[in-house]
C-alpha cells in the first residue's frame, strides 16, 4: 500500500480533536485502576482541546510555530525577477448541488482570486498545480486544475497558462508542475497559497530547483473581539489544526518530503 494512501489516516490520529480525544478515553480507562493520574490525563486532553479550540490560541501558533512570511508588494513583480504566478489547489468540492458540478474550496477558491490580482497587477502568466487529493481518492473525480481553469476562465475572464493536473500533495504540486514551467523558460515564480502552508510550498519548490517568492494569503490573524478570541468554537479549532498540520510536516519533511 501507498505510504500517501495513509497520510490521511496518520494525519488525522496526530492532531485535534481526534488524538485528544483519544487522550480522554485513555485518562478515563486508566481512572479505573490509577483514579488520580487517570482524571490528571483526562482534564490535561480537554484543557488543551479547550484552548486549541480558540482562535486567539490559532493566531499565537501561527506566529510562534511557523516561519513568517510579509505580503508580496505588487511593485517587486514589476522588476524582471519574477516569470510566473504559480498557484497551489487547496481542496475541491466533489459536487455542488446548486452548480451541478465540483467547485473549489474556499481556500482553493482565495487562492485562485489572489493569484489572479497578482496577474492582472503585473501581466505575469498563471500556473496552476492540483490533482486529486490523498484524503480525495474515490470521491473527488476531477481534478482542482480542472475546476481551477473553469473558474478562471468564466468568472474572471483569464485562461491560465499552464495547468497541472495530477498532484496529490505539496511535494508533487512542486515536482511534476517545474519540468512544465522549465521547458517555456520559466525558473522564477512568485508562489500563492495560504501564509501557513508558505513554509512547506517554497521548501518543495526550491528543491525542484526553482527561484522562489513567496505571495502569501489566508493569514491567521485576529477576527473578533478579544474576547470572543478565546472562547472555542468550531473556526479557532479548524485554524489551529491547520497550523499544527504544518508544523508536524515541517518536522516530518526532514526526514521525508511531505
Amino acid at each position: 500500500m501507498d505510504l500517501g494512501t495513509l497520510r490521511p489516516l496518520l494525519t488525522t490520529l496526530a492532531l485535534p480533536p481526534l488524538a485528544l480525544l483519544l487522550l480522554a478515553l485513555l485518562g478515563v480507562l486508566l481512572a479505573f485502576k490509577w483514579k488520580r493520574r487517570g482524571l490528571a490525563l483526562t482534564t490535561l486532553a480537554l484543557v488543551v482541546l479547550w484552548a486549541l479550540s480558540c482562535h486567539g490560541m490559532a493566531v499565537w501558533l501561527a506566529r510562534h510555530a511557523l516561519p513568517q512570511f510579509a505580503p508580496l508588494s505588487t511593485t517587486a513583480l514589476k522588476t524582471g525577477k519574477v516569470q510566473a504566478i504559480v498557484i497551489l489547489g487547496g481542496g475541491l468540492l466533489p459536487e455542488a448541488p446548486e452548480y451541478g458540478q465540483p467547485q473549489p474550496t474556499s481556500h482553493t477558491a482565495n487562492r485562485l482570486r489572489y493569484g489572479i490580482w497578482l496577474a492582472r497587477q503585473s501581466g505575469l502568466p498563471v500556473a496552476f498545480t492540483g490533482g486529486i487529493g490523498w484524503a480525495a481518492e474515490g470521491v473527488q473525480h476531477g481534478s482542482e486544475a480542472e475546476a481551477a481553469a473553469r473558474i478562471a476562465r468564466l468568472d474572471y475572464g483569464v485562461t491560465l497558462r499552464w495547468l497541472e493536473s495530477q498532484a496529490r500533495d505539496t511535494t508533487d504540486n512542486a515536482r511534476l508542475l517545474a519540468p512544465m514551467l522549465r521547458r517555456d523558460g520559466v525558473q522564477r515564480i512568485a508562489l500563492v497559497t495560504d501564509a501557513w502552508h508558505m513554509p512547506r510550498a517554497v521548501a518543495a519548490f526550491k528543491r525542484e530547483g526553482l527561484t522562489v517568492v513567496a505571495a502569501p494569503m489566508g493569514y491567521v490573524i485576529p477576527v473578533e473581539r478579544r474576547l470572543l478570541e478565546w472562547l472555542p468554537s468550531a473556526y479557532g479549532l479548524l485554524a489551529s489544526r491547520a497550523v499544527l498540520r504544518e508544523w508536524l510536516a515541517l518536522a516530518a519533511s526532514r526526514i521525508i518530503p511531505v
